[in-house]
């Protein structure tokens, strides 16, 4: 819907690459997340991954800019023209800039965290989103790629799913005070914490995709709008 609606508003080019853009954003924002999931698991050495890592996500801020120069040429040109949707779409190109951020973080628990995980009742279901956080790159690739509403819809219901798990086992994790060690505590809170952001962002995307510009940065049940 979101890419449609651009398409019927106007016939240049400029907005299509802005897309395309954002559909590059979000592909290098999937690499880091396996790549950060690599180190995490000690399959490949943060210093390998960190250099490559670091470097996508310059590529992902890079892109963000394009984006914004796309829209605000296009704005230019057309000034007080579709301006709200031009707006939504640098939101949700900020939302994929913030991807990156947090698969940096994911990937510095990894790097920092050298203790290892030893508590089944909170790795396994960690383990298990961190699977499903890659479906939902794919399904949100897809649904942006090719302004596909139905993998919009079935991304967002993943969210807000993923973003539940991750609010229960925080709350767990206080309740079990005193029964795990601190510092692998703090590595299972932190790693909730980014995945819960990530689902966040990819939820802003999947929402634009549907068309609901409304909806933008709301999220029923969710105080945190700003990813801090």
């Amino acid at each position: 819907m979101f890419r449609q609606i651009y398409s019927a508003l106007t016939s240049e080019n400029t907005i299509n690459r802005a897309f395309e853009d954002l559909t590059k954003m979000l592909e290098h924002g999937t690499w880091m997340f396996e790549r950060a999931e690599d180190v995490l698991h000690s399959k490949v050495p943060a210093e390998e991954v960190r250099a490559p890592l670091y470097e996508r996500d310059r590529a992902i801020n890079d892109l963000e800019r394009s984006i914004r120069r796309k829209v605000l040429r296009y704005l230019t040109i057309n000034p007080g023209h579709d301006v709200a949707i031009c707006l939504a779409l640098m939101s949700v190109a900020k939302d994929a800039e913030r991807i990156g951020d947090y698969c940096k973080n994911v990937f510095e628990v990894g790097a920092f965290y050298t203790e290892g995980f030893h508590v089944p009742k909170y790795q396994e279901p960690l383990d298990a989103m961190a699977e499903r956080m890659s479906d939902l790159f794919s399904m949100v690739i897809t649904a942006t790629r090719d302004s596909n509403e139905n993998q919009a819809r079935k991304a967002l219901s993943l969210t807000r799913d993923i973003r539940r798990r991750c609010d229960t086992l925080i709350e767990e994790l206080f309740r079990d005070e005193g029964q795990i060690e601190f510092h692998e505590a703090v590595a299972y809170s932190l790693l909730a914490r980014h995945y819960k952001r990530v689902a966040a962002h990819l939820a802003n995307i999947a929402t634009a995709v549907m068309g609901e510009l409304e909806e933008l940065d709301f999220h029923p049940g969710d105080e945190d709008k700003n990813g801090s």
